[in-house]
């Protein structure tokens, strides 16, 4: 490799970092490493405020969140300043909630940073459904019940077809649902038309290794009331396993 000439700045580089579900202990030791050395820290809206406190004072930090219905930072706005901000000569971080790989756009952003000549790396974090799976003390498999794991959203884009979530409703299937609450009456309506029993226990996990974390458990017949009752919304994860051997 060849030094850049003094007139040139050198290439920056892009980590997508994982942040994890929200508690700061949760993160990898590599994630504290990139986020030590960042020059400049994009963030999502669901990273915990105590892993931002990870970010060197003398680094920018810059909010990119997207909230429902209000989306000032359009995906397409979020490419391009990463973009500009490495080609400055800086350290990158994109810190997102849970794991990049998984409901992150984060090839989207590899794109366009890979087409500008940009140096990337994925850190992957611990995901909303693991740490969800652990806090519940659910294992996401089970010998002779549970041996295909799903991870899976009701939500779209706007204009497309709602998914078909149904489809995945096979017995010794565990399906997790990210990002759906709003949708729960098609994921119950759905999943009673596959066949799965009005009884099939669910488990919902709210604000996951947070503070004010809990869980709320119904029969898939009862969903969308539990959440209504439960006062359910946004940050939550929908747990239903369809055993191999199940009654009725």
């Amino acid at each position: 490799m060849t030094d850049s000439p003094a007139n040139q700045t050198a290439p920056g580089t892009l980590a997508l970092v994982g942040a994890g579900p929200g508690a700061r202990d949760l993160l990898t030791l590599r994630a504290m490493q990139r986020l030590q050395q960042a020059g400049t820290v994009f963030y999502d809206r669901l990273v915990d405020e105590e892993v931002l406190e990870l970010v060197p004072s003398a680094a920018k930090r810059v909010f990119v969140g997207k909230h429902v219905g209000a989306h000032a930072w359009p995906q397409d706005r979020i490419n391009a300043v990463i973009v500009a901000e490495a080609l400055k000569g800086r350290h990158v971080v994109r810190l997102k909630s849970g794991d990049p790989g998984i409901f992150g756009r984060a090839a989207e952003e590899l794109a366009a940073a890979r087409a500008a000549g940009i140096a990337t790396e994925i850190i992957p974090g611990v995901t909303a459904a693991c740490a969800a799976a652990a806090q519940t003390g659910l294992p996401l498999t089970e010998r002779g019940v549970s041996d295909t794991l799903v991870l899976t959203t009701a939500r779209c884009r706007a204009g497309d077809p709602l998914p078909d979530c149904a489809r995945y409703a096979k017995p010794g299937t565990t399906i997790v649902f990210y990002m759906s609450v709003g949708q729960a009456p098609r994921v119950r309506d759905g999943l009673l038309r596959q066949g799965m029993p009005p009884a099939t226990p669910v488990t919902i996990a709210v604000d996951v290794s947070k503070p004010g974390a809990r869980t709320v458990s119904c029969g898939l017949s009862t969903l969308s009331e539990t959440i209504a009752q439960h006062g359910i919304s946004g940050c939550a994860i929908i747990f239903i396993t369809c055993p191999k051997h199940r009654s009725g």
